[in-house]
């Protein structure tokens, strides 16, 4: 371990400045440095730019478990304490969650809908359950209202909308890019929480004429719509909580690439084994 730190530092102080400090013989180090590199240290050095790479392309967000994961499934072998061992040897931590907020319930133009889904949150196909909820992002402009669609089967999403206003428009904007991109059958259920623009006579209007069925959390439970309430977080904690967008258009274009290049692309996904949401569809399309 001496060694090593001689090794980190040498470019900025002396070898014998280094030795005397750390109480190494001059000459011990030397004899260490003309030894050859076990085959180990050689694997341990490759395998820690893998691991660099992943987590730079991940954005900073993955954990020793899925890192352990995603190096396996490229072909890299390697245990999972190993990883986790490089990991803080590489000074590598991921962003940590912030943790959920009880939002008040507001009021309703129309009466809120029976809770549907009851925190059934596998579902067994693309298209049956889907679940929406909003979220305010922070511009020097001022505030950014994003609206989600999310499919619980592969967690991908699969409408999304974004203003600086937050009426029905909104959500509504979501779900006709959901319902365009996916043409559902009748009987789609849309869970909510009871935000007052899911209660808007022009939300469940348009849910009416598309055949698909209003479910909504009971009153102040953010638990009901985990899952949406979960997407967010991720969200925020990979790229909108370190950032501060100069305007709402360039706001916009870091989500959008967020959702469709990374997120549903190439983000492993624990509930799913550590596929992306695309990958599990697929999956689910061609079984062979």
């Amino acid at each position: 371990m001496k060694y090593a730190v001689i090794e980190e530092h040498s470019k900025r102080h002396s070898v014998r400045s280094l030795c005397r400090v750390l109480d190494v013989k001059y000459s011990t180090y030397y004899a260490f440095r003309r030894r050859p590199s076990s085959m180990r240290s050689r694997e341990d050095l490759a395998l820690r730019q893998h691991i660099r790479s992943l987590h730079d392309s991940h954005r900073h967000a993955l954990g020793a478990v899925k890192t352990w994961r995603l190096l396996n499934a490229s072909g890299v072998v390697c245990g999972k304490h190993r990883v986790a061992r490089l990991r803080k040897i590489e000074a590598i931590e991921a962003k940590r969650k912030a943790k959920f907020r009880v939002m008040k319930a507001h009021q309703h133009t129309e009466p809120p809908a029976p809770d549907l889904l009851k925190r059934a949150f596998t579902v067994t196909a693309p298209n049956k359950v889907w679940v929406s909820d909003i979220t305010t992002i922070h511009t020097s402009e001022g505030w950014l209202h994003l609206a989600i669609v999310l499919d619980l089967f592969a967690r991908r999403i699969v409408g999304w909308a974004m203003n600086q206003c937050q009426d029905a428009s909104l959500p509504i904007a979501a779900l006709r890019m959901a319902y365009a991109q996916r043409k559902p059958e009748p009987g789609l259920i849309c869970h909510t929480d009871q935000g007052s623009v899911y209660g808007s006579k022009l939300y469940r209007g348009v849910l009416d004429e598309r055949g698909l069925r209003a479910s909504m959390s009971r009153r102040g439970n953010c638990h009901d719509n985990a899952v949406a309430e979960s997407w967010f977080s991720t969200l925020k904690n990979e790229l909108t909580r370190h950032t501060m967008y100069p305007t709402r258009a360039i706001a916009i274009a870091e989500i959008s690439s967020f959702i469709e290049l990374y997120y549903n692309q190439r983000r492993p996904h624990q509930t799913l084994r550590y596929l992306s949401p695309m990958e599990v569809e697929k999956k689910y399309l061609t079984p062979n």
